[in-house]
């Protein structure tokens, strides 16, 4: 179907784009965790909340939430919600496209009061970039962010306590973030951050599931020595193994069907050329959306690291960062997304997401679901990352249909029980 953006898609891209220029590194987009430019994005978006009918606060973990109330005082709560946070040199979307288009929806409705209140989130943290932890916005509204996430600490050497109080919140308002008991379902708009949707030229994706995850760091601890004096057999290079098991994880993960492995980050020590590494620290990616197959997948990974090392004297050790199952998304409202798409006239393409999303923590709490936005040459984490506003506006006419089918469910649900 061919679509002709209106000016509200084109208002989302640009406010997109404003936001974008709020960052911590001049030139690029860079906007991690309580950082100063939060600051100026939620001024930013506060004012469009109020503008558009909504109450507007801050919450302890500063996540900015925005509630429309619904047509009765004890209406039940929808959220809509995505992140701020970017990683380093980001693109204008990932995240902050969600949030937009919450905002966008709520201006749709025109003050038009619905059987449930609207609840838009922007959460403070997807990423984990700054604490090397994500999805502290989403953990805080479940409940979930454990005291000991608390005493983590950045680059600088401030913990994640600190850091609240240096934005100017009380850590100890924290239980107050948690989510309202009145709530009863989320969705969260996303560009896809792949290629699918470009590959198969459909503007939207249904999220039927999202993949587990496992994030490790791996330590390999060998012998610094000189590289001209000491002979090859006598090495205990930390390097030469990293790189064998590094080869090891691309043969592993090609091997197996929708499995994914990445080591996205190595750093060696001492760091010199002419000194052999006595030191390597290397990060482990693992996705896949069978938890049964990224548990054999992480075990033989990890069996690969071992031998590597053995091989050259070298030691190894290895610790988790992040153990994340597989989530899949409420049938029932993704069944009403699907036909919420079509109505709007955009057949669906249901999918599963290889990214992680605040979803995934919001799920197994309350019945969640996830709408794909097509990623233009499968970019995403990069300056380049855009979106095209005939999907924006194939998002929004679907998200409006979405809320009619959710009135309608919700009044059908109503009569059923009377």
């Amino acid at each position: 179907m061919t679509v002709t953006p209106t000016d509200r898609a084109l208002r989302v891209i640009a406010r997109c784009r404003d936001i974008a220029t709020y960052t911590e590194v001049p030139g690029e987009t860079t906007r991690r965790f309580l950082t100063r430019p939060m600051h100026t994005v939620h001024a930013l978006l506060r004012s469009c909340m109020e503008i558009a009918g909504m109450t507007v606060h801050v919450d302890a973990i500063g996540n900015l939430r925005g509630l429309f109330p619904g047509a009765a005082p004890e209406s039940p709560r929808l959220l809509i919600g995505s992140h701020l946070d970017t990683v380093p040199n980001a693109g204008a979307f990932d995240g902050i496209l969600g949030v937009v288009l919450g905002v966008a929806i709520v201006e749709e409705l025109r003050g038009q009061h619905l059987p449930f209140a609207i609840e838009v989130i922007g959460f403070s943290e997807e990423e984990g970039v700054r604490f090397s932890k994500p999805f502290l916005g989403s953990l805080a509204l479940v409940g979930k962010l454990e005291e000991e996430t608390l005493t983590r600490t950045d680059e600088s050497g401030l913990n994640l306590r600190q850091a609240i109080e240096a934005y100017g919140l009380d850590p100890k308002q924290l239980p107050a973030a948690v989510l309202p008991d009145d709530t009863f379902a989320y969705i969260e708009f996303h560009i896809e951050q792949g290629p699918v949707l470009e590959s198969d030229d459909a503007s939207l994706g249904i999220v039927e599931a999202l993949v587990g995850q496992t994030r490790m760091e791996l330590i390999f601890a060998g012998h610094a020595n000189h590289a001209g004096t000491t002979p090859m057999h006598l090495r205990h290079d930390a390097m030469s193994a990293a790189a064998e098991w590094i080869v090891a994880v691309e043969d592993y993960a090609s091997s197996n069907s929708d499995l994914v492995a990445t080591i996205g980050k190595v750093h060696a020590s001492p760091g010199a050329g002419n000194v052999i590494a006595g030191h390597v620290t290397a990060s482990l990616d693992v996705r896949h959306a069978n938890d049964n197959v990224r548990n054999t997948a992480v075990s033989a990974i990890l069996k690969d690291a071992k031998a590597a090392a053995d091989r050259r004297g070298v030691q190894i050790t290895s610790q988790i960062q992040l153990e994340q199952p597989a989530v899949p998304l409420d049938p029932h409202l993704t069944s009403l997304l699907d036909k919420a798409a079509a109505q709007a006239g955009f057949p669906s393409r249901r999918m599963t997401s290889g990214a992680g999303h605040d979803a995934m923590i919001l799920a197994p709490i309350v019945p969640s679901t996830m709408l794909f936005l097509r990623s233009p040459g499968g970019l995403s984490h990069h300056p380049d990352e855009t979106v095209l506003p005939q999907d924006v506006e194939a998002a929004l006419a679907t998200a409006m249909e979405f809320l009619t089918q959710l009135r309608d469910d919700r009044r059908n649900l109503k009569d059923g029980h009377a």
